[in-house]
C-alpha cells in the first residue's frame, strides 16, 4: 500500500518560506506543498515558479485565514515575519481541523506572546507545535551534542559560542531592520545559540548580562524616515540554575572568518569543539592533554539537501514529518518550552544592554 503524501501549507514564502519548499521537495515524495499564503506578490510568483519546477499544483492565498479554511493542507509551516507569528499561531491553534505546526524561530517576539501561545496549545492536546531552532541539527553541532550526552566531557561547566558572520540579509519591506518587528538581534538571530547553551548545560537560565551596540552595519540606511535600530555586535553572559555559564560572542561584520560558528563546551573531564561550515568536531580530555585531541569530520548521510543551513533544515523536516506521522504519540524534537526559553534569554539580553546591568529570567518571565 502506498504511503500517504503529507500536504503542507506555508504561511510566508519569502526567503525562508521558499527554503522550506526546497527542503520538502527533497523528502523523497513523502510530502508536497499544496498551498501558500503571502500578501507580497513577488513572493507569491517566486513560490509558483518553484512549485512548477517540482510539478506541484499550488494554490496561492493572500492571507493565512484563507489557507486555514481551504482544507488543502495537513500541516502548516509559519515562516512569515517575526512580528506576525503570534497572531498566525493563535489562529492555527484555534482551528480545530489543523494539528501540526512548524514555526520558524523565534516562536514570538515577546515572552508574553510566547506564553499565550503555550497556554492555548495546552488546551489542545491533539496539537503538535515544533519550533524551528534547526541549528541543533547542523552535523558538527549534532555530533558535539552527542559527545556531551555521552558523558565524555563530564559535567558541563562552560559553553562559549562565537558567531562571526555577514550582516542581516535584506527581507521583504526591510522588516528585519527594526527591533519592534524582529524582537531585536539577540532574539531574532541568537535564540539559536541560547537554545544550544540550554541544551548543552541541561539546565534553565537564571540571569543574563550583555553588552552590545550598532557600530558598523545599517547606519546609513533609512526606511520611511527611520534609521535601523538592530545591534550588529554583542557579548552575552548567561548563568544557569546548575551553576554552568554560557557566553555568546556575536559580530555581524566579520565576513573575513573561516568558520561562521564556533562552539566550545568544557566539562570537568574534557573539552569539545564544533566548527561550521567546516563540519569539524574536536574532542580532548584533561588527562590526555593537547596531544590527545581527536579531530573528526562530521557528516550525516540522511541529508539530501544542504540548503542555507548545511543540511540542518532538511533534518528538521525529517523530524517534523516523523511527528506528523506519529499522530500525537510523541512530542516534537524542539517544543514550545524550548522556543519560550530561547526567546526569554534573548529578551533578557536585549534588556540588559538597555539597562546596563544583569537581568534575571524571572524579570522577563513574570
Amino acid at each position: 500500500m502506498a504511503e500517504v503524501v503529507v500536504k503542507y501549507g506555508i504561511v510566508g514564502v519569502g526567503m525562508m518560506g521558499r527554503e522550506h519548499m526546497l527542503n520538502i521537495a527533497h523528502l523523497q515524495g513523502a510530502a508536497t506543498v499544496s498551498c501558500v499564503a503571502d500578501p507580497h506578490l513577488p513572493s507569491q510568483q517566486s513560490a509558483l515558479n518553484l512549485a512548477a519546477k517540482f510539478g506541484w499544483s499550488l494554490k496561492v492565498f493572500n492571507g493565512h485565514q484563507e489557507l486555514l479554511e481551504s482544507g488543502l493542507c495537513d500541516a502548516v509551516i509559519v515562516s512569515a515575519p517575526n512580528m506576525t507569528h503570534f497572531h498566525i499561531l493563535m489562529d492555527i491553534i484555534n482551528h480545530p481541523r489543523l494539528h501540526h505546526i512548524l514555526v520558524e524561530k523565534p516562536l514570538c517576539t515577546t515572552v508574553k506572546d510566547c506564553k499565550k501561545v503555550i497556554d492555548s496549545a495546552r488546551r489542545r492536546p491533539d496539537i503538535v507545535v515544533q519550533v524551528g531552532l534547526e541549528y541543533r541539527y547542523m552535523p558538527a553541532t549534532a555530533k558535539l551534542i552527542d559527545v556531551v550526552k555521552s558523558g565524555k566531557l563530564g559535567r558541563v561547566h562552560m559553553v562559549a559560542i562565537r558567531e562571526h558572520r555577514f550582516p542581516f540579509l535584506v527581507k521583504v519591506n526591510n522588516w528585519n531592520r527594526f527591533n519592534k518587528n524582529s524582537g531585536g538581534t539577540l532574539v531574532e538571530k541568537c535564540c539559536h545559540f541560547f537554545d544550544l547553551m540550554r541544551l548543552f548545560v541541561a539546565s534553565n537560565p537564571v540571569r543574563v548580562m550583555a553588552s552590545g551596540s550598532i557600530d558598523v552595519n545599517h547606519k546609513d540606511e533609512v526606511y520611511d524616515g527611520k534609521v535601523p535600530d538592530i545591534i550588529d555586535n554583542a557579548f552575552v553572559i548567561i548563568e544557569f540554575e546548575n551553576g554552568s555559564r554560557g557566553m555568546l560572542d556575536l559580530c555581524m561584520f566579520a565576513e573575513g572568518s573561516k568558520n561562521e560558528q564556533e562552539i566550545s563546551v568544557v566539562g570537568h573531564i574534557g573539552k569539545g569543539e564544533a566548527f561550521m561550515p567546516e563540519n569539524i568536531v574536536r574532542v580532548g580530555t584533561r588527562a590526555a592533554g593537547g596531544a590527545g585531541v581527536e579531530t573528526m569530520k562530521s557528516e550525516d548521510p540522511r541529508i539530501r539537501y544542504d540548503g542555507l543551513h548545511h543540511g540542518a533544515s532538511y533534518l528538521e523536516h525529517l523530524n517534523f514529518l516523523d511527528a506528523i506521522k506519529a499522530q500525537g504519540r510523541h512530542t516534537p524534537a524542539v517544543d514550545l518550552e524550548d522556543g519560550l526559553y530561547s526567546v526569554a534569554m534573548g529578551v533578557a539580553a536585549q534588556l540588559s544592554i538597555e539597562k546596563g546591568h544583569f537581568v534575571t529570567i524571572k524579570e522577563v518571565m513574570d
